[in-house]
């Protein structure tokens, strides 16, 4: 990963488009740490089984067109921006994706509804979960 001076950061969720096989879900994150390695983007994916929460981070121009294509992926419906804004410093400089599945199927249920600081707090508690 290259060192970046102006770093942005999108936190959204999305549903699996109902079309689409659970299997979807593994091609999608290959590929995304591919693209992501690329764009010099990096971040955390979280799917529950049905949801998917990512926090990206990188490169405000490669960061914006990265949520437009997962907007216009037909894997993903109902993308819901919940964040977006400058970053300090990485969360996740050793990831091009980290990806996760989540025990708790409603917490990104509960994130559909926040956005802003309130949406970056839930996502760190369901990322501290996830390393317990």
């Amino acid at each position: 990963m290259k060192p970046c001076s102006a770093l942005y950061e999108v936190l959204y969720v999305s549903t699996l488009a109902p079309t689409q096989p659970l299997s979807v879900v593994a091609q999608i994150a290959g590929r995304a740490r591919l693209v992501n390695a690329e764009l010099d983007i990096t971040g955390l994916l979280i799917f529950d089984g049905q949801r998917f929460c990512q926090q990206l981070e990188g490169p405000q121009n490669a960061v914006l067109k990265l949520i437009e294509r997962i907007r216009n992926d037909p894997r993903h419906i109902n993308v819901e921006v919940l964040h977006h804004g400058p970053l300090a410093a990485r969360r996740f400089l050793q990831f091009s994706l980290a990806f996760s599945t989540v025990e708790d199927v409603d917490a990104l249920a509960r994130m559909e509804t926040l956005d802003g600081d309130a949406a970056l707090a839930a996502f760190d508690t369901v990322r501290g979960e996830l390393v317990r």
